[in-house]
This record gives C-alpha cells, structure tokens and sequence, in this order.
C-alpha cells in the first residue's frame, strides 16, 4: 500500500509536491545529451514510372487482354482496336508494291536492252536516256509504294495496344465495344517496384539543414514514411532530388524521395507523411513537466544565490517528442533547476535543496506515516 500512495504522491510531477515541512525541493544540474528529433511534411505517392495508355488510332475495342492490378511486362498486349480497315488498307498498300516492283522489273529490263542497242548504234542518245528515266521513275514509284505499305503497317500496329512499361494496370474505365481515339485514357500502367514520394520542404528548413552545402542531397539523412493508418513503412528512402525553384506562393521547396516496395504495399497515388530525424549530439533537454508556460512564453525555476529561486523564461525548439523540449536559449550546463513542486514557488523564494534521490526517499518515508484517512485522500487526488 505504501509503494501505491507513494506513486500517487509522485504523480503530482512538476505540478504538485508533498507536504514535507522543512521547504525542501529536488534540483537537477543542466546536461547535455543527444537526442534525435523528426519534422513531418505531407507527401504524395506515385510508382517511378506512371504511363496513361492512349489509343494512336480510333475505332471500336474488341478485345480487353487485362485486368485491373494485373501485373504485365514492357510489350504485352493489352488491348485491340477494330481493325478490319487498317488490314484492308495493307493488302491494298501491298497490292501497289507488287505493281509497281513489276513496273521496275519492266523498266530495267527495258533499260538494259536499250543500253545494248545504243551499243550497237541501233539507237541515239535519246532513246537511250528515256529508257533510264523510265527505269528511274519506276524505282522511284516503287519507293512511295514501300513507304505506304509501312505506313499502313504501322497504323494496323497501333490497333493492337501494348504496354509500353512494365508495371500494375490500374483502372478500365471503358469497356468492349466502346468508340474510342486518342482523347480517351484506356487505362494507367505504374511501374511501383520504386515509388517516387513528393514532399514540400519549407525554405527555412531546407536552409538550416543545408548549412551552407550546396550538395543537400548527398548529406540528407535517411526519411521514413508514414503511411495513411498512421502505421510506419518498412523501408527507408533516400532523398533523390530537390527542386531548385522555390515556389513563391508557398515559400516552399519540392523534393522528391525514393522507397523500395518490394512488398507491392505502397500505391500509386496514395499519400503519407515523410519523416525526416534530426540527429542533436549537443541538446539541453528538460522535461515538459518542470516547465511553465505563461502567454505562449516558458519559463522554470533555477536556482541561484543563496538558494533562491529565479523565475526564469527559456526558449524551446518548436518540435518535441511530447514529454522533453529542447532549450534553445535561457538555459546553459551547470544551471539547476527545481523538478517537483514549481506550482507552490514564487520568484526569489529560498528553498532548501535536495536531489532527487532524497526526494523519492522523503516520498517513501511520507507514504508509509500517513494515517488510512490521509491515504483515502491521497488515492482521490
């Protein structure tokens, strides 16, 4: 019983002390220490490589070759367009490939005999010239043929839509039998092995972490990312770059980080929040509890001359882990300050001093000489 009412007497922490009579208050010397803090920024979740897959040629789809969060590879085929005019349209283009060729063939031959008669002084100059230009200018209908043979070939390719990456198909929007052309997005492919997470740094921060090192990128610590459930990725990343423009309506830096997503657990388009630590081998820290805070000013009691107190105003970094601040300025190591009981002193008070050992020991001594009645209240406190 005892051990709990001497809890309940140390749970008053800095707001409240037990009755000892004698004026005494524990005092703890300012050290330093390291400490890791974090900043959070919100940030937005794309996989390395995100493709809209659109249609180069217009008609009715036919077939649908995927699912959605199916998982294909560069190449695969995804969808088909009608292409009964494109095919068409190369039997044609080929068809004229074949006459014109033939028209060559008519042509050389004719050349040739004519070079052999010109030869001979059968026939001048001109006969001969004519035949070549005849030759010429089938070869050269024979070229344009070509040409529109590939071109039909091509555009009887792209009615046979491929991936042009390898990734997880996101949504169908359209189904079989739907009209479509080049305005219509058929589905998205995201290559999400690596994601790609985009964050906002604000220009204050990016310069206090840069300290005059124009390679921010290279010194940047490792981040972590917390996900939507509030639940923390497996992986680290790495800051892979960082904006050089700031973005004046938001005073902001954008910066992108890289996560491995073996697991396939992070979504394209999803969101979380990058976490960046900060490492202080050099910290004053103190605990929220022996701070007062008065206007949005803090302040603690140190302890001066002559044991007396000094209603002191410190200032702290604006990020804290919830139960310390880190002193910026109004403290520095060597000073004491008062613990347990800051609500009962006033400015320039004399105290007697005694560490914290001696005050868990005063706690325990206390617990154990009060009467049932004074333990009632204790427990009700």
């Amino acid at each position: 019983m005892a051990a709990v009412v001497a809890t309940a007497l140390c749970s008053c922490g800095g707001g409240g002390m037990p009755s000892f009579g004698d004026n005494e208050y524990p005092i703890e010397e300012v050290k330093v220490s390291s400490t890791e803090m974090q900043t959070t920024y919100p940030a937005t979740i794309n996989g390395i490589q995100d493709v809209e897959i659109r249609p180069k040629m217009s008609g009715f789809l036919t077939q649908i070759n995927v699912t959605e969060g199916q998982t294909v590879q560069a190449g695969q085929l995804m969808f088909v367009i009608d292409n009964e005019t494109y095919q068409a349209q190369v039997r044609q283009a080929q068809a004229t490939v074949n006459t014109a060729q033939s028209q060559v063939n008519t042509a050389k031959l004719t050349y040739e005999n004519s070079k052999q008669l010109f030869d001979n002084r059968v026939i001048g100059e001109y006969e001969l010239q004519t035949a070549e230009n005849s030759f010429k200018s089938a070869q050269a209908q024979l070229a344009q043929a070509q040409a529109a043979l590939a071109s039909a070939k091509e555009n009887l390719s792209f009615c046979y839509v491929k991936s042009p990456a390898t990734g997880v198909v996101g949504t169908l929007p359209l189904k079989k039998g739907a009209l479509v052309s080049a305005s219509n997005v058929l589905t998205h492919v995201s290559d999400i092995s690596q994601m790609e997470v985009y964050f906002s740094m604000t220009e204050k921060d990016m310069l206090t972490m840069s300290k005059g090192n124009s390679s921010l990128v290279e010194q940047f610590p490792a981040v972590r990312l917390q996900l939507a459930d509030g639940s923390t990725y497996g992986y680290e990343g790495h800051v892979s770059a960082i904006s050089g423009v700031i973005d004046q309506s938001t005073g902001t830096v954008q910066m992108k980080a890289i996560f491995p997503n073996p697991d396939r657990l992070l979504k394209s388009g999803g969101s979380g929040t990058i976490i960046i630590p900060h490492q202080n081998d050099g910290a004053i820290i103190v605990p929220q509890s022996v701070v007062m805070e008065v206007q949005n000013k803090k302040f603690m009691y140190l302890l001066g001359d002559s044991n007396k107190v000094a209603y002191t105003e410190i200032t702290v970094d604006p990020k804290d882990d919830g139960h310390n601040y880190i002193v910026t300025s109004g403290l520095k190591v060597g000073d004491k300050y008062v613990t347990n009981g800051i609500t009962k002193l006033q400015d320039q008070m004399v105290i007697v001093p005694i560490t914290p050992q001696r005050y868990q020991e005063k706690i325990q001594e206390q617990a154990k000489a009060m009467s049932s009645g004074e333990i009632v209240d204790a427990m009700k406190k």
